[in-house]
């Protein structure tokens, strides 16, 4: 028998339990009590959240953050780019109802708010909402010495970002026209985005024991590491909305927390369906967390890897099979890099293939 000499590596270990979070989620059916005070008619439920009425259109309200991906930024001493991230966070959530972002406010909590790196946190954020098409009307800075402390003196802070959108109520994505043979599209990611930082760090960076130091560029990266993870999240706002011009999306998803494990969310709405994705190409920072977990004695399994980071895509449409190739050439014509990463099946469940060997999500 071989012994085994690795321990695995989940996301639940670095700090985010999903059986908890779900647990917890469960409190939100409480705010379905206030859906009787919608004043223009009925709220409807979608696959990833709720839409309200407003006259002849639909309105979408999210909120988002970043994460640990602050503690990067602060351990790079980076601060420009982190507001873009807060921006695409959420913008790329509104998208998923089919709904067009129109504003967005900012609320940062910060050891100390600093000139310097509120001039920083500004120009990301500002920059993000130009590539959405977004005004920011407004936002919040706010001192929480007390709450707040950074990896740097006087460096710690959280950002978050709501932001509302709206769509005609013929242009809903309600994930409720899926059926077998319906293509999955992929928009390629930039690399690791906002979600699975907590497991990154525990691996990649010495501070939270890991390898490396952020300066450092580990073989298969053309950059510091550091860089490679602060790497801005890409914003799928123009492309999604051109796209849905020419075809219609039957399912939208945002591969963020929990990753491929999103699309149980279009079983729930089309039921009888299931996913197999097969379209996976390395993107370097993957492989290399896999393999300096191992080098540092951890095992991060093909699952728990699919169920933690986009792995190379992103954002994900479902159209049907015959509106493949239109919808292709839209999404290339963007830049996105689109490519068929999957089908839909007859078969309830979420299967990935990669590197010839099948992996069950769900």
């Amino acid at each position: 028998m071989e012994l085994e000499l690795t321990r695995k590596l989940t996301y639940a270990e670095s700090g985010v339990d999903r059986d908890l979070r779900a647990e917890s989620k469960k409190a939100l059916l409480m705010l379905k009590k206030t859906f009787k005070c919608s004043r223009y008619g009925k709220v409807i439920e979608v696959p990833y959240g709720k839409l309200f009425p407003f006259h002849d259109r639909y309105l979408d309200l999210q909120v988002e953050g970043v994460g640990t991906k602050v503690l990067i930024a602060q351990i790079v001493d980076k601060y420009d780019t982190i507001g873009i991230d807060g921006i695409a966070m959420v913008v790329n959530d509104i998208i998923r109802s089919g709904a067009d972002p129109l504003a967005i406010v900012d609320n940062i909590h910060a050891e100390v708010s600093d000139p310097s790196m509120v001039n920083e946190w500004i120009k990301g954020i500002t920059k993000g909402a130009e590539e959405s098409g977004c005004i920011v009307p407004g936002g919040e800075i706010g001192d929480v010495a007390d709450l707040i402390k950074g990896q740097r003196m006087h460096k710690g802070f959280d950002l978050v970002c709501a932001a509302i959108g709206e769509v005609n109520k013929q242009r809903v994505i309600s994930g409720r026209k899926i059926k077998p043979g319906d293509t999955i599209i992929g928009l390629k990611s930039s690399g690791i985005h906002s979600n699975g930082i907590s497991l990154a760090r525990k691996v990649l960076f010495k501070e939270w024991g890991g390898k490396y130091s952020a300066d450092e560029s580990p073989g298969g990266l053309n950059r510091e590491v550091g860089y490679e993870v602060l790497e801005p999240t890409r914003i799928y706002v123009k492309p999604l909305l051109q796209v849905a011009e020419k075809v219609e999306l039957k399912g939208a998803v945002h591969i963020t927390g929990d990753a491929y494990l999103k699309f149980d969310r279009l079983q729930i709405f089309s039921p009888g369906i299931g996913f197999e994705f097969d379209n996976f190409k390395p993107i370097p920072v993957f492989e290399l967390i896999r393999q300096t977990a191992a080098v540092l004695g951890h095992r991060i399994t093909d699952e728990e890897m699919f169920r933690t980071f986009n792995m190379g895509w992103g954002f994900a449409i479902v159209v049907a099979e015959h509106e493949r190739d239109e919808a292709l050439d839209v999404l290339e014509r963007t830049r996105m890099e689109p490519e068929q990463i999957g089908t839909v099946t007859a078969s309830r469940g979420i299967k990935i293939f990669n590197n010839k060997r099948k992996i069950i999500l769900r």
